[in-house]
């Protein structure tokens, strides 16, 4: 019986021996494996920090792109609308350098035309002389006729030298039927002395004007729709009356004559077909 009880206490002794152990290495195990843990939890958390970080570094990386997505499309409309305002500027710079060379041209072709149609004027009055003046201001031409060769001094009857000019200058209004001529009378600043019913300087540039007219229509056959009657006194002189000389250029007849536009540039464009022949 003793020996059986001293056999089982052995037995008791050795199993409790070898729990001891086990439980040894599996402390130790579990404490690799808490320590394991522990280092997993660490890298765990540096991990979890490192993708908080990246994931506002993101979120900024994606505000910033959305600006410049913003910034672009905007930098996109104002460069369209730059372009855009660009050729408009440049379109019309280039209306204007058109119309600059246009007037350019228009100006270089000015004293030509203006001697054409004066070229046409004197050749239809068939007159070379100093006294007789033809020649174009915006349009309008304008014969001039010194009044010696129309009037006496102080005078509003016509010369029958005068006569002869006036029917050059009936021949280019006849030529004309759609134009309209106005003659206009000047004197220069003496006071009119005469008697009668002329009371100045006014009433003999008038009357020296319908004289002419009278001779013009009555005589020379130009419609007297045609022709207006003006008179300008000494008002309008051509040079400063200080002396006998230019008192006498300032006594003159002048007439204007009136084409229609589109009839001035036909007359300008035949002349100058005439003498490009």
């Amino acid at each position: 019986m003793k020996k059986i009880v001293i056999a089982l206490s052995v037995m008791a002794l050795l199993t409790s021996c070898v729990s001891k152990k086990k439980y040894t290495d599996l402390e130790a195990r579990n404490k690799e494996t808490q320590d394991l843990l522990n280092t997993a939890t660490v890298k765990l958390n540096s991990c979890l920090e490192e993708k908080a970080g990246l994931a506002a570094r993101v979120d900024g990386l994606k505000e910033q792109n959305q600006t410049l997505i913003s910034t672009s499309k905007d930098m996109t409309i104002l460069t369209t609308k730059g372009a855009e305002n660009i050729e408009k500027a440049l379109e019309s710079i280039k209306e204007k350098d058109l119309k600059i060379s246009r007037m350019q041209d228009a100006l270089t072709k000015k004293d030509s035309v203006t001697l054409a149609l004066v070229t046409s004027l004197k050749s239809s009055v068939g007159i070379s002389d100093p006294d007789i003046e033809i020649n174009v201001e915006k349009g309008v031409v304008f014969i001039s006729i010194a009044d010696k060769l129309l009037f006496k001094t102080g005078s509003y009857d016509v010369t029958d030298k005068a006569k002869a000019v006036l029917a050059k200058v009936a021949k280019v209004v006849n030529d004309k039927p759609d134009f309209e001529c106005m003659v206009e009378g000047h004197t220069d600043n003496v006071p009119y002395n005469g008697s009668g019913i002329l009371l100045d300087n006014w009433d003999l540039s008038v009357k020296r004007s319908t004289s002419i007219i009278r001779v013009l229509t009555n005589q020379l056959g130009v419609k007297p729709e045609q022709l207006i009657a003006a008179g300008r006194s000494s008002y309008i002189p051509l040079v400063s009356n200080d002396t006998a000389e230019n008192r006498a250029r300032n006594r003159r007849t002048r007439i204007v004559v009136l084409p229609k536009i589109d009839q001035f540039y036909d007359m300008i464009e035949k002349e100058m077909k005439k003498q490009q022949k």
